[in-house]
């Protein structure tokens, strides 16, 4: 009831605004349990799949979403609950790689969508990472659902990094043919196995959505970006410190130098003068003055 309200609410301005282009809907069971198996540009993506599907798909999402305290946050949890949504705590690889088979087993079990980013995070990118074996393939293999391989385009473009406002533009969705796996049933605590059918599903999501492919997760390539962006502000901050230390040596060079043109140029006296010579320079240069002869 709350899902259909939320979709009605969100889903159609959705449409309607960004006007997103679909194909392979057909590719969706009108009924029966399914995997959606996505790769994931934006914030946005679990938006954008549920409002252009007919049926209910449930994600899993960080459980900070529905735990903050305060007004805001029981409005965050509410929403994120009403859009078909569940907290999975990811405090911990092992509980968090857990929860999410648990959860995506109960939503399969009901017979109805359920909808996983193998990456594991958002691509920082807009390139596609591996995928990480855990949840997407040992659902899969628990349950015999078939996996259905979604690829998102452009969502990363309608609201960048560090932009308030979106950007009004076309999204696009693309689903391919579900993947049958039946042939691993019970492997399900294979790691090859696990790696095989995990990396098959994101080289068919590699076809669909033409992403470039880097053969490392997602998450050690957020952590080397965060390192080189750091490095890159220390190189920056002692680079600066150099140029503020070479302009006050440069203008120290330069008053030197000045100093010692006046000097040499007869300009002002080498040496320091007694207090009679000041006197007596003082007197010379003030007019009208006449100097006393001998």
């Amino acid at each position: 009831m709350i899902y259909g309200a939320m979709k009605l609410s969100i889903g159609g301005p959705l449409k309607l605004a960004f006007r997103p282009w679909v194909e392979g809907l057909e590719n969706i069971p009108a009924e029966g349990p399914a995997i959606l198996a996505s790769n994931h540009l934006s914030f946005s993506d679990s938006f954008f799949l549920p409002a252009v599907l007919d049926r209910k798909v449930t994600f899993i999402a960080k459980a900070e979403y529905f735990t903050t305290p305060g007004v805001k946050g029981r409005m965050t949890a509410a929403f994120f609950k009403g859009v078909g949504q569940l907290p999975v705590d990811r405090s911990g690889a092992r509980g968090a790689g857990e929860a999410a088979v648990k959860s995506g087993i109960d939503v399969l079990e009901r017979g109805e969508l359920f909808g996983i980013y193998p990456e594991g995070t958002r691509s920082p990118d807009g390139r596609l990472y591996r995928g990480k074996p855990g949840g997407l393939a040992r659902v899969a293999l628990a349950t015999g659902a078939p996996v259905i391989p979604v690829a998102m385009i452009d969502t990363e473009k309608i609201q960048p990094p560090g932009k308030v406002m979106p950007k009004l533009m076309r999204p696009g969705i693309r689903i391919g043919k579900p993947l049958d796996f039946s042939r691993y049933q019970g492997m399900e605590h294979d790691r090859f196995v696990l790696r095989a059918v995990t990396d098959e599903v994101m080289y068919e999501i590699m076809k669909l959505s033409g992403q470039e492919y880097v053969d490392i997760y997602a998450t050690a390539a957020k952590r080397q970006l965060t390192e080189a962006a750091k490095a890159e502000k220390e190189a920056a901050k002692e680079a600066a410190k150099k140029e503020e230390a070479a302009k006050k040596e440069a203008a120290a060079k330069q008053a030197a130098a000045a100093a010692r043109g006046m000097v040499e140029g007869g300009t002002v006296p080498d040496g320091k003068l007694d207090d009679d010579e000041r006197d007596d320079a003082a007197d010379a240069d003030r007019p009208g003055k006449e100097r006393s002869g001998s």
